[in-house]
């Protein structure tokens, strides 16, 4: 795949359901300080790639966030940075099947009334289950068959989901335009205090909306010039997303029509919300594009998403730590299939106990979080396990930025809300007993030198787990640590196990494997510089 097709199918996997919820949820818990919050989230998650664009391009590998983790630490942190990270990408097929439901389920026209049924109180219905479920077998198809028919599909759509946010942001702008709606002084600004603000990063879908770059990562062995394009399409897809996410934020603050804000932003009741504001605003066409896109953009995030799945898990198998069939790659289209259907059965059965969107997207962004912890320490750990390793791209910054995303996103994780800190903590700790299961198989051999290079993630989960529950009520403790030196109490564990793990970093024999994948790459650097 050339730069373009991974920039659009980035782009496609990043502007999904985020940016048709996203911007409202955040302002019912901000106000109109959620510009901020999109800021911070954007931040965070590109301070976060930027430890993945040096290691992506070191080993462009189908499934490369499943693996590397186990590069620097063993296969007990691998299974445990795989894990996170394919709860967090199977997660996002039924979210973006559900926000096509729900954003139906509000069709104004007279022919679509049957579609009402698909939604109460929020949460899907067994009418809608039906539609979600054969939403999610359409996103599996379309990637069953063919790569490239996956690519052009994206391909041919992010015209369109890149069009419409953007023309909704003019429009509304137009039609409606309140800047006073940001109020005159820090307590309007503020109207629930700052804390909201860093919640709402976590809880509000915008870190999930910020996700889709490890899309890119994950289908390196498939993209043209890994070393050039891996970087590049990162950069350019989140700086895309993220000025359209911080516009679209800001137009619909500034559109709200002041009688909608009589009882405060914390009482917006929208179920479809930039469809809702339009019908207010009188511009019913821009509804009905709206409502269309409400089933073109996450179609789009979902189609990708099942790519980026299937690839995490078909690339977990080589940890030995899952039936081999999971790993299988077809011979005759080079896709990991056994895999796909996988994680759509799997995506099937999550959506039967989380019916809603915003529930979907809060236990998504902690599991992606968990999973990103590790990178920050790979990529500092691998120069020091391999100096002599080939980078093509070689980050200057990565001694400060590195600790800096390790604390970012420490806090983030916190931001999350006790008690779904713990929850996704306790899915994640799940996947230890089928660790175990298949060291028994091994006769555990090398099992003390793994563990010891993991026990660091294993206690700071518990650690984190403990500050959420006896941290500040705004987000969701028992206030024993108020705000904000709950802060300052993450900020100092964050730096303490961050050194931990560098210094937890080992060689195995899965940095053996990953010397071989890296001669590869400069084995075909040297051959296209000559």
């Amino acid at each position: 795949m050339s730069l373009f097709s991974i920039v659009m199918i980035a782009l496609s996997s990043l502007i999904g359901s985020g940016w048709l919820f996203g911007s409202w949820e955040a302002s019912k818990m901000a106000g109109p300080a959620a510009i901020l919050s999109w800021i911070i989230g954007g931040l965070i998650i590109f301070l976060i790639a930027y430890n993945y664009i040096e290691i992506g391009t070191m080993f462009p590998e189908s499934g490369g966030m499943s693996k590397y983790a186990q590069y620097s630490h063993g296969s007990l942190l691998g299974f445990i940075a795989a894990w996170s990270n394919w709860i967090s990408l199977i997660t996002i097929i039924p979210i973006e099947a559900v926000a096509t439901v729900q954003y139906m389920s509000n069709w104004p026209w007279s022919w679509a009334r049957f579609a009402r049924g698909f939604l109460a109180h929020g949460v899907i219905t067994n009418a809608g289950l039906l539609v979600v479920i054969l939403i999610i077998i359409i996103f599996t198809l379309i990637n069953y068959w063919s790569v490239t028919l996956m690519a052009n599909f994206t391909s041919l759509i992010s015209f369109f989901k890149i069009g419409l946010p953007i023309l909704t942001i003019l429009v509304i702008t137009f039609a409606s335009f309140h800047p006073s709606n940001y109020g005159t002084n820090m307590h309007q600004f503020f109207p629930y205090g700052t804390a909201p603000v860093l919640a709402a990063t976590s809880s509000a879908g915008i870190i999930f909306s910020f996700n889709a770059f490890q899309t890119i990562i994950n289908m390196g062995s498939e993209i043209e010039k890994p070393e050039k394009y891996i970087g590049k399409g990162i950069v350019l897809s989140l700086l895309i997303s993220g000025i359209i996410y911080i516009f679209l934020q800001s137009a619909f603050i500034t559109a709200m029509p002041h009688s909608a804000l009589a009882q405060g932003w914390q009482h917006l009741n929208f179920e479809s919300p930039f469809a809702d504001l339009a019908i207010v605003l009188g511009i019913n066409w821009l509804a009905i594009l709206l409502y269309i896109d409400a089933f073109v953009s996450p179609f789009g995030t979902g189609v990708s998403f099942v790519a980026s799945a299937s690839r995490a898990l078909a690339a977990m198998e080589s940890n030995q730590h899952l039936p081999k069939f999971v790993g299988h790659i077809s011979s005759k289209y080079r896709l990991p299939r056994a895999a796909m259907v996988v994680n759509a059965c799997l995506s099937i059965v999550m959506v039967f106990f989380f019916r809603s969107w915003s529930l979907l997207t809060t236990v998504l962004s902690a599991a992606t979080l968990i999973a990103y912890l590790m990178g920050p320490v790979t990529a500092v750990s691998l120069r020091k396990l391999g100096p002599q390793l080939y980078r093509p791209i070689k980050l200057k910054a990565l001694k400060v930025i590195a600790p800096l995303a390790f604390v970012l996103t420490s806090l983030a994780i916190y931001w999350s809300l006790w008690p779904t800190t713990i929850e996704v903590i306790g899915i994640i700790l799940l996947g230890l007993p089928l660790y175990l299961f298949y060291e028994q198989k091994q006769h555990f051999v090398g099992f003390k030198v793994n563990f010891r290079a993991a026990l660091w993630m294993i206690v700071y989960l518990f650690v984190l787990s403990v500050i959420s529950y006896l941290g500040s009520r705004h987000f969701g403790g028992i206030n024993w640590l108020t705000y904000p030196w709950d802060q300052v109490v993450v900020i100092i564990s964050a730096l303490v196990f961050y050194e931990w793990g560098i210094k937890s970093a080992v060689k195995t024999k899965d940095l053996q494997e990953a010397f071989q994948l890296n001669a590869l790459v400069q084995k075909s650097a040297a051959a296209e510089e000559n």
